[in-house]
């Protein structure tokens, strides 16, 4: 479910959020409770890229490596709506991707952006909660995803939006009646969806978190042909790989 730059013109999306590429927006979901993902940053241009991400330090925003990031790139916390008086703006100061990132396979599929300034934490503003222990995630594993992509229409939605899916075991992501082609679902993703379908992340939603139990366990990725069941969302998984790579950058900073 790639979610990145998103020409809303374009028929067929594949990767998440890359013109051309399919899936990145929530579907098969409902609207979030106004502000009750208060971790939640909506990462947008004035050309219709849209992206999501969530707030790991106070100037600070862990995205995915494939949302594009240009000039006038703004990245808005505190918002439900975009009529929302409670949200606080901010440009992009530095984007950070993964040093192996690649953008065929979509390994190691994330980067930070430190903000131009620190943002005022307050109820409707803070930090998301990452793993105290870094793991695989067991298929079945209940989680949910959210952001504000398409859905049913060829449009963003204005207000956040969240959908549960589940964990799907790689050996079935990978088989030939799912991917079974580049990208491979590695050991630094995972899969999740609904086997019936119908409940995905897509364009538009990439760099959104998925949670799982409270923490955040991946970054929606890619995907293809959004909310199809022979296609679940792929989200780099968070491992401890990438704990001592965040840390590494944001120390100090």
């Amino acid at each position: 479910m790639v979610r990145l730059t998103v020409m809303w013109f374009t028929v067929v999306i594949f990767l998440l959020g890359i013109p051309g590429d399919p899936c990145a927006q929530i579907i098969g979901g409902k609207k979030s409770v106004p502000h009750s993902r208060p971790f939640m940053a909506k990462i947008k241009d004035s050309k219709g890229g849209l992206c999501g991400g969530t707030l790991i330090k106070s100037n600070w925003v862990l995205t995915a490596a494939h949302c594009k990031i240009t000039n006038d790139t703004e990245v808005i916390l505190g918002i439900h709506s975009e009529e929302d008086k409670t949200k606080q703006v901010f440009k992009v100061k530095k984007n950070i991707s993964h040093p192996k990132y690649n953008n065929v396979t979509k390994e190691n599929d994330i980067m930070l952006l430190q903000l131009n300034r620190e943002a005022q934490l307050n109820k409707n503003v803070s930090f998301v909660e990452l793993p105290w222990v870094y793991s695989d995630l067991e298929p079945g594993t209940q989680c949910l995803v959210a952001g504000w992509g398409i859905t049913e229409r060829p449009s963003p939605s204005d207000v956040l939006r969240e959908v549960n899916v589940s964990v799907i075991a790689r050996t079935i992501c990978n088989d030939q009646k799912h991917y079974n082609s580049t990208p491979i679902v590695t050991k630094n993703m995972v899969c999740a969806g609904d086997e019936r379908g119908g409940k995905d992340a897509c364009t538009g939603d990439s760099g959104g978190p998925l949670m799982c139990k409270g923490e955040q366990r991946g970054i929606v990725s890619f995907g293809k042909e959004c909310g199809e069941a022979q296609y679940p969302g792929v989200y780099t998984l968070l491992t401890n790989e990438y704990s001592l790579w965040i840390n590494s950058v944001i120390k100090g900073n």
